[in-house]
């Protein structure tokens, strides 16, 4: 069960690995698409070791991502985990150089400012502290209170780890839950038992969930996924005694595939939308052929109620935050049918944001999709029970997430699961909206179309922008939108809670969320905007980034007006905007000059300056009305 069963075979893999050498970029490419493969322990090694070879210790060109430098710390031997965190992190584009803590030195390297680990300064830390060593010391003569007072003292020594690693790197800290691998000394009740290490370790695993979302701390849940696949997948006794490895070899591909969840999430490299296929995904039967009375939905039939599962489980992926689209070869009409129709759907066409149906090719459907909802084509997961379909999408849109599924429908939910391609550090009341402001937009386009010029458009959007400073309330929502636009972002730089609370606390920058509503409904945070004074009397444009979604309505030049006031108010004259391009944020290379600014020439790393006079500003006039809120 810890294999990466999702992924698919790749026939000409071992001769495509060998060959894994033309060149850097073309080395990493290559890879990608090799790490997105069904990999076993033995073949995830084989292309650790190929990647580094063609790389050479240098960095990849042309990045879309933040490369990672990170931390493996803990109290046992980790690494025969180094190559899946890699792999796995290649397989989102992502490179990660990766520092070993010497065994059990955990505590030490952190301590000392001169350490190995301070010099390599991590972006990014997994502690990993397994259960022998968080129970050392606890027995089964110990009462109540001995046990909660050791419980006590571990959870404080991990949470001042925890301190010094914020204090040292602000860097972004994965606490390792431990396997559940000891053996119950009383049986179902083992609860009872205060001193017994397996009820100890599972009331401290319970213990840093809690902790962990005080202080900002993202867990990877081995005690859950252990409860999956079975501790004997994760943990094999012998090999901890002869070489202290409490994860197997044979479960480092999917440790690795976990923790570069976490990071890719951190990072904003999560999937944003689950595209379905109807007929024999959704339901069973055809619908175009079996008619709505003939479909195999719902109870009655164990078949029928493994698709109503499944209905489920998409849904309540939209409701935190998960778009949903349907990409059908179908007559239009007959595939919204069943939605609007038949009394046991679960999904409805009102949670669908995109429902194309036709005849056309998928791979083409679903560039369709991707345009329509204004999302990469590296957002979308695709889910189809032919295998002719899912192979012609990988073939033509490799970018797209299609995982294999059996002919079992009742496993297409933890099928999804598995494959973690939703995986989230935190859910915002924005998140749980999505669906809403989708919806909302389908208006706004009919509105588009029925009026005659664009000013008369955009007045009958009655458009309200609300601007606040950064604060707590906000501070998730925050740091995801910093860290997951890619597209409308000038400087694609991302940033940490600490990051953010730091810009709250100086006197000489500000930070701005934006909030877009309209006669459709609350559009929820839109746009980012950081502005640091630099000597004299310039301000910096840190940051400038925008959901697509509200591009082409008045947004840009109303935040330039904002930025414009804010700065003055800072004594500012001058105000810098800087461009750095990425793979993907093409669109805005001519941003700051359709707002008026004036080239300021090239920057290091390949980056460009403009430059706007403050003293002779003169605000845009639009359509948005513009309060504090």
């Amino acid at each position: 069960m810890t294999s990466l069963y999702w992924l698919p075979d790749v026939a000409d893999w071992r001769t495509r690995v060998r060959s894994l050498s033309a060149g850097p970029a073309a080395a990493w490419d290559e890879a990608v698409v090799l790490a997105n493969a069904k990999l076993d322990f033995i073949r995830t090694n084989a292309l650790d070791e190929m990647l580094r070879r063609s790389l050479g210790g240098a960095l990849p060109p042309g990045l879309g991502t933040k490369p990672v430098r990170l931390a493996l710390l803990g109290s046992g031997t980790l690494t025969q985990l180094q190559a899946g965190i890699r792999v796995g992190c290649v397989r989102r584009g992502i490179h990660a150089t990766i520092h070993e803590g010497d065994y059990g030195q955990y505590w030490q390297e952190i301590a000392d400012p001169d350490s190995a680990l301070h010099a390599f300064k991590p972006n990014t830390v997994i502690l990993a502290l397994d259960a022998y060593h968080l129970t050392a010391g606890v027995t089964a003569v110990m009462e109540h209170a001995e046990a909660d007072a050791a419980l006590t003292e571990m959870l404080a020594r991990i949470r001042d780890c925890w301190r010094m690693l914020r204090e040292a790197f602000g860097c972004h800290i994965i606490h390792q839950l431990p396997l559940p691998v000891h053996v119950p000394l009383m049986g179902n009740n083992e609860h009872r038992l205060p001193g017994s290490p397996a009820a100890f370790t599972a009331r401290l695993s319970a213990a840093l969930r809690t902790a962990a979302d005080a202080d900002g701390v993202d867990v990877l849940a081995l005690d859950t996924r252990a409860a999956t696949d079975g501790v004997k997948a994760w943990h094999d006794a012998g090999l901890w005694h002869r070489a202290k490895q409490e994860v197997s070899p044979a479960a480092s591909p999917m440790y690795g595939e976990l923790a570069a969840r976490l990071i890719a999430a951190k990072q904003g490299r999560s999937f944003k939308c689950l595209v379905l296929d109807l007929d024999n995904t959704v339901w069973g039967g055809v619908v175009g052929d079996d008619g709505l009375e003939g479909l195999v939905l719902g109870q009655g039939s164990a078949l029928g109620e493994a698709f109503v599962a499944f209905q489920a489980y998409a849904r309540e992926l939209s409701r935190r935050g998960v778009i949903l689209a349907v990409c059908s070869k179908n007559d239009e009409a007959n595939a919204v049918e069943p939605f609007e129709k038949h009394p046991e759907m679960v999904l409805r066409r009102g949670d669908i944001a995109c429902f194309v149906a036709n005849w056309s090719d998928k791979a083409a459907n679903i560039r369709a999709i991707a345009q329509d909802l204004n999302i990469g084509l590296d957002a979308l997961v695709f889910v189809d029970d032919n295998p002719f379909e899912r192979s012609l999408v990988r073939q033509e849109l490799p970018m797209v997430a299609v995982p294999e599924i059996s002919e079992e429908p009742s496993s297409y939910p933890q099928t999804l699961a598995d494959a973690g391609y939703f995986e989230a550090l935190a859910v915002t009341d924005d998140d749980r909206a999505r669906n809403s402001q989708y919806q909302g937009n389908r208006q706004r386009e009919a509105l588009k179309a029925s009026a005659t010029d664009l000013p008369s458009y955009l007045r009958g959007l009655e458009m309200r922008l609300i601007w606040r400073r950064f604060d707590q309330i906000g501070l998730q929502r925050t740091v995801q939108l910093i860290n997951k636009t890619n597209q409308f972002n000038l400087t694609t730089r991302r940033y940490t809670d600490d990051d953010v609370l730091g810009i709250m606390r100086d006197n000489r920058s500000f930070g701005l969320q934006l909030r877009l509503l309209d006669r459709f409904g609350d559009n929820g945070i839109i746009a980012i905007l950081i502005g640091r004074m630099l000597d004299g009397s310039d301000l910096l444009i840190d940051t400038w980034l925008m959901s697509c979604r509200v591009l082409g309505r008045q947004v840009e030049p109303t935040s330039l007006n904002l930025i414009a006031a804010q700065a003055q108010a800072l004594g500012a004259k001058r105000l810098l905007g800087d461009y750095y391009p990425t793979k993907k944020n093409g669109m805005v290379k001519d941003h700051y000059t359709r707002l008026g600014f004036a080239d300021g020439g090239a920057l290091d790393n390949g980056g460009h300056r403009y430059t706007l006079d403050l003293v002779n500003f003169v605000p845009a006039d639009t359509f948005i009305d513009v309060a504090e809120g």
